[in-house]
């Protein structure tokens, strides 16, 4: 069992920034992904950005499209959680953000890949983006 926990979020004008955290507790594995996912009002939850590691040293992250170079994903291993420093906000940002885990050895880097298949989810933090 992996718990995750979330913090961060909260309301900005356009083109600010927010910063949110996912500190990962419990199961530890060979190897983790940690991601967020985000779910617009009336719309489907679709894969942000991704944080892939495993205990051989191999990294990797991944992005939404459209997301890239205004959003950064950061590992803290000391504290086991994941950073979300989100950027020059645009008004399609707005929605509820979601911590997610997989940490089955054969399936995490699929996962951080491909934005599916994530075995934990956190309870979400509301990201509003005003004009």
């Amino acid at each position: 069992q992996v718990q995750l926990a979330e913090s961060g979020g909260g309301s900005v004008q356009a083109g600010g920034s927010l910063r949110l955290s996912c500190a990962a507790s419990g199961e530890r594995s060979k190897s983790i992904c940690l991601a967020y996912f985000r779910q617009s009002p009336g719309g489907e939850r679709e894969g942000v950005a991704s944080f892939y590691q495993s205990d051989a040293g191999r990294e990797a992250t991944f992005y939404a499209d459209s997301v890239k170079g205004r959003f950064t994903i950061s590992r803290d291993n000391a504290k086991n959680a994941i950073d979300l420093e989100m950027n020059n906000l645009k008004l399609d940002d707005t929605g509820v953000y979601y911590c997610a885990a997989e940490v089955q050895y054969i399936k995490s880097f699929a996962s951080c890949k491909t934005f599916t298949e994530f075995g934990y989810w956190g309870q979400g933090t509301q990201v509003t983006v005003s004009s």
